[in-house]
């Protein structure tokens, strides 16, 4: 049976809502009877737009756009980040929070997914403008989170000093300390050992295991990073370690390259210096400064794409030369780039699995601030290695036995858990 779409949303075929809608459909046919329950996929429980109006330094007052979507609560409180960038949407917050539910349910935790975001350039803003607007936005949406209800974490755009402004503003809302409110925040305020390169590593971590069942040695293997921010950059220096070259990096600054790898123990301080790769161009090490476009016809093994959505096009598949695929970003990859990898045999490591570690050790964290009991960052990345892998092992499986790519089985494996919380759950009233 076909339902009426969403008549505040107008996706365009390359949206990200779009994008989500289309890896439901394919995996609608793997769901048995819960089937009957995919339109609950399809639209958001709960979407509110907020006017975040403040105080300029220089005495004018600006209002900017905020967001923020709870898809699915089905499987317990709303999880997922939240982003400042001059072009969020509403569609593409929904998206976001849709891919957090599933990928909450691939890793099996006990969450929903949620997104949020403000439409604004965090660049633009003097750390005090930064700080009014963020706790705004908090008070605006502290209607519908809380430790409990909806837990933000920091996304593109967003850092543990925007989390510590989160919290402290819900916080001083209720009358007390909530600081299992968001996750990603500063060590001293509740964060978690292992957090701040959680995402990347879980990126290495699934990249391994897929390298090892392609019969790729990732010592020597080429690697190239789109975005090179908290997720690239971890990516980046972990499977460095691993014997890798990282042969080309691409940010909003600029493209590098360095066929014969680039030096990460000189580059990574350069970026947090200057907040971007291209001053690393004509290093005496080796690197050079090449057109943006051109990333896409260099030689490599591994494609870390951990910037934003739909880089991964049609035309890019044709020139793409890496036999595996790792999306540290959430919905880089176009459905129709989606097939095209598939017929060139290239392996995608799909996000909502690729990217989990994030979220995972979020959980972490969480856990840890209800107990007010800490791990150790040791025991932190064997618990995040461990649910990654076996995550992985029954995705795979899962893939194998309907002869399908690792994305639509990462949907299958989540969706099903979804809609089974859904139907035993059942409809009220």
């Amino acid at each position: 049976m076909s339902h009426a779409p969403l008549s505040y949303i107008h996706p365009s075929a390359h949206s990200p809502w779009s994008t989500y809608l289309s890896q439901v459909d394919r995996v609608l046919p793997y769901l048995g009877d819960l089937a009957r329950w995919g339109e609950t996929l399809k639209r958001p429980k709960r979407a509110l737009i907020v006017d975040v109006p403040i105080e300029m330094d220089d005495g004018s007052v600006r209002h900017f756009e905020g967001y923020r979507v709870q898809h699915n609560l089905s499987r317990g409180p709303g999880k997922g980040g939240v982003r400042y960038h001059p072009d969020v949407t509403l569609e593409e917050v929904m998206a976001l929070s849709a891919w957090m539910t599933v990928k909450n349910a691939a890793v099996n935790l006990p969450y929903g997914g949620a997104k949020g975001g403000i439409r604004v350039d965090p660049r633009s803003l003097s750390t005090k403008e930064l700080e009014r607007m963020t706790r705004r936005y908090t008070s605006e949406i502290g209607i519908i989170i809380g430790p409990n209800q909806d837990i933000p974490a920091p996304d593109v755009g967003t850092n543990p000093q925007i989390m510590a402004w989160m919290m402290d503003t819900y916080s001083m809302n209720i009358g007390g300390s909530a600081s299992g409110v968001v996750t990603g925040k500063p060590i001293h305020l509740g964060g978690s050992l292992g957090r701040v390169k959680a995402t990347g590593r879980g990126v290495f971590v699934t990249g391994r295991e897929a390298a090892r069942r392609i019969g790729l040695d990732l010592d020597g293997a080429k690697v190239m990073v789109q975005g090179f921010g908290n997720v690239g950059s971890a990516a980046a220096e972990l499977f460095g370690q691993a014997g890798a070259k990282i042969v080309a990096v691409q940010d909003h600054t600029g493209t590098i390259v360095n066929p014969k790898g680039l030096d990460l123990s000189e580059l990574l301080p350069l970026v947090k210096r200057q907040g971007g790769v291209a001053g690393f161009a004509g290093h005496p090490s080796g690197a050079e400064r090449i057109d943006d476009e051109a990333f896409w016809d260099l030689d490599c093994d591994v494609l870390i794409p951990a910037a934003l959505e739909g880089v991964i096009t049609p035309a890019r598949v044709e020139r793409l030369k890496a036999k595996l695929v790792l999306e540290g970003a959430n919905g880089p990859t176009l459905p129709e780039a989606d097939d095209a990898l598939a017929e060139r045999g290239v392996l995608v490591v799909p996000d909502v699995i690729c990217n989990a570690g994030g979220v995972t050790v979020s959980y972490f964290e969480w856990v840890q601030d209800f107990s007010s009991f800490f791990w150790s960052e040791d025991e932190i990345n064997l618990r995040l290695d461990k649910i990654m892998v076996d995550a992985l092992r029954r995705i795979w499986d899962t893939a194998d036995r309907y002869r399908i790519t690792l994305r639509t089985a990462t949907f299958a494996v989540a969706c099903e858990r979804i809609l089974m919380a859904r139907q035993e759950r059942g409809l009220y009233p």
